[in-house]
């Protein structure tokens, strides 16, 4: 299997616990994995960005521009940011709620991710979700990684199989938590097995 998959989003939202899952999980099923992370003053709600590369083919861990087969992106502007790295065939999977930047204190710009998502809409193949409240109903947005983890994987793209992510996402959080997130990862999973390409 070749599979370039771009993580993105803000500082908090869990985009580096996702990409150890999706590298780890494409391991366990015998691939070559390589990753990367960049990070942009994560605690301060900067932008973090992932790169995993599956396969044998892969020497770098950065993704070439245009190579992604899927962009799993936590905040809209971050997607739009990263939107180069995505291939023509590929697939963006969006959460739609917005994290205002630290200047939108500053500046009041009325941020809302409208105009970003509007863009993708026109430009890209998406599968667009409300990931926060999706997770509120779950009982808490911290569980928006796994969620979208599950929305990427059930889209069919990943390339992973269920079980070997669900087994990675149980290796990794506290026993307490275990319940919640594999609901919030099935949960996230039939929507992307039945939402289908919006954009």
């Amino acid at each position: 299997m070749h599979k370039d998959i771009l993580i993105c989003g803000v500082g908090g939202q869990g985009t580096v616990l996702a990409s150890k899952i999706i590298a780890a999980a494409a391991m366990v099923e015998g691939n070559t994995v390589h990753s990367a992370e960049t990070i942009g003053m994560a605690q301060r709600g900067g932008p973090v960005t992932s790169h995993v590369r599956i396969g044998d083919d892969a020497y770098s861990p950065l993704i070439p521009h245009g190579k992604a087969d899927i962009i799993l992106g936590f905040e809209p502007a971050e997607v739009v940011r990263n939107i180069d790295y995505l291939a023509k065939d590929g697939l963006a999977v969006v959460n739609t709620s917005a994290v205002a930047p630290v200047v939108e204190s500053l500046l009041e710009t009325g941020y809302d991710g409208t105009d970003m998502i509007d863009y993708l809409k026109a430009n890209v193949r998406c599968i667009f979700v409300d990931g926060n409240a999706a997770c509120e109903k779950l009982g808490s947005v911290k569980f928006l990684n796994i969620y979208l983890l599950g929305v990427a994987a059930g889209s069919g793209k990943l390339g992973i199989d269920r079980e070997t992510i669900l087994a990675e996402i149980e290796s990794r959080v506290p026993e307490k938590y275990k319940e919640a997130n594999r609901k919030a990862f099935l949960e996230g999973f039939e929507t992307g097995s039945t939402k289908g390409v919006i954009s």
